[in-house]
């Protein structure tokens, strides 16, 4: 695992936060109490900031990158994810929000100033376009991602439990060998 400052900026963990030893984690990064970074993701927080929040896992393979400040945009576009939100593997956020109890679907891409708001389930290989404001409870898909339907009530459920089980399987990880 690398944890590297940029300039003047260095990573802050929050409590019991797992990091997979292949995961690089670079500058202004901010990650939440009981969150986890899987195998060989990157979160690259050098031009803007990175912000995670608590119970959120970012699974193997994923990008996390953001937009520089300019004059025409004085904010940028940091990265902004909430908490108790599931991202799967081969993930790519860049600059983009993310509300809280979310899951992004595998193999996705979340492109600059998407905003998703909380409890939005984007599957599997979607494209969110620059720009595109989701709406809460929805479910969407394709490329580019449109919503598809409304979450059931299991559905919404799931999103915290899937929060959850990776809360559970980082503990294992920080727990080491039971042997």
């Amino acid at each position: 695992m690398a944890i590297s400052s940029y300039l003047n900026a260095t990573p802050v963990l929050g409590e019991r936060v797992y990091l997979h030893p292949s995961c690089q984690i670079i500058g202004d990064v901010r990650i939440g109490d009981d969150s986890s970074i899987w195998c060989n993701s990157v979160l690259r927080g050098d031009v803007n900031c990175i912000r995670i929040g608590r119970g959120t896992n970012i699974q193997d393979l994923t990008i996390g990158h953001v937009s520089h400040k300019t004059a025409s945009k004085p904010e940028g576009s940091p990265l902004i994810i909430g908490d108790y939100v599931t991202v799967g593997h081969s993930v790519i956020l860049h600059g983009c929000t993310i509300g809280n109890e979310c899951l992004i679907g595998m193999g996705s891409l979340i492109m600059d100033d998407v905003v998703i708001p909380d409890r939005v389930m984007i599957g599997a290989g979607s494209l969110v376009s620059p720009g595109k404001v989701l709406e809460s409870g929805m479910l969407y898909m394709g490329r580019p991602a449109k919503a598809v339907r409304a979450l059931t009530e299991e559905e919404l459920a799931h999103l915290r439990y899937s929060a959850n089980n990776y809360i559970h399987e980082k503990d294992n990880y920080l727990a080491g060998p039971t042997v």
